[in-house]
């Protein structure tokens, strides 16, 4: 792990979930080929289903390599993005407004029509929905694909080669939830590979508001999460003629068109600052992939 902390990674985080998944992929709430089915809660199977291979997959997996690969003072640095808060307000307000604003903008132009205006009741669910989203997906997801990965492979391969190997990554690590209610279980090969573009041109995004507030993964989280949130309370409601195929495209286009603009404001650097390190002094500046 000590020489190859980004290899063990990958392999324990899609090995981990994937296992984790399987009784979920075979269950009736997938595949049906064995005749169960998982107790929904808060109106979901996938809190039982999905969530225990999230944890047990891109966090755990961070942590593990972490912890055997730098010690405790790896393990300060790992924590220490993630509890990084203190950011300016700007950005939450950039990210808590922004996030919305695209997508209606975005599902707007697909479906040629004026949003409806969002209920009371949407309105009262939607914070505590983002809430949720961050202490599930958020936590189970961003310290290991942003936290631990993003540091390593922009000191190694640079901003944009970095992202293009997270993207592609984090996105063919959903795959077998497609066979399930997650996002199936009946689809197209179309559906996986449009959400594997979407991861990557969002990732861009992502590694921006990550670079720039200075590896903050609540930042990142709220990102990550305020897109899974605006898709599960607000989409439905505010067009309710578009089907869950057109939001998907719609996310793709939105992704597609911020990540150009950040890559061309940007020139390529996703507003990353290499740090100075001392030669062999730095465990992430000898490590092999």
């Amino acid at each position: 792990m000590r020489r190859r902390p980004l290899t063990w990674f990958f392999v324990l985080a899609y090995v981990l979930s994937w296992a984790a998944w399987t009784p979920y992929v075979l269950s009736d709430n997938g595949l049906g080929i064995l005749h169960f089915g998982f107790p929904s809660l808060l109106g979901t199977t996938q809190l039982l289903g999905v969530l225990p291979g999230a944890y047990l997959g891109p966090i755990f997996s961070a942590f593990l390599v972490t912890a055997t690969a730098q010690g405790r003072p790896g393990l300060r640095a790992w924590a220490g993005r993630l509890a990084k808060w203190r950011v300016s307000w700007r950005w939450y307000v950039a990210v808590i407004v922004g996030v919305p604003a695209v997508l209606t903008l975005s599902l707007t132009a697909l479906g040629g029509s004026v949003p409806a205006a969002p209920s009371a009741a949407l309105l009262a669910a939607f914070l505590p929905g983002l809430i949720l989203q961050m202490v599930t997906t958020g936590i189970a997801e961003e310290p290991g694909w942003r936290d631990f990965v993003m540091p390593i492979v922009q000191r190694r391969y640079g901003p944009l080669a970095g992202t293009l190997i997270v993207g592609p990554l984090w996105g063919a690590w959903h795959l077998p939830l497609f066979w399930t209610e997650w996002g199936g279980p009946h689809v197209t090969w179309e559906q996986p590979v449009e959400f594997i573009l979407t991861a990557i041109a969002f990732s861009f995004v992502m590694t921006w508001v990550f670079n720039r507030t200075g590896e903050s993964l609540p930042l990142a989280m709220l990102l990550h999460t305020g897109v899974n949130n605006f898709f599960s309370f607000a989409a439905a409601g505010m067009f309710p003629e578009l089907t869950q195929q057109d939001t998907v495209q719609a996310f793709l286009v939105a992704s597609l068109v911020v990540a150009a603009v950040v890559l061309t404001a940007t020139r390529g650097r996703l507003g990353y600052r290499k740090p100075p390190t001392v030669t062999g002094t730095h465990p992430e500046a000898t490590v092999r992939p």
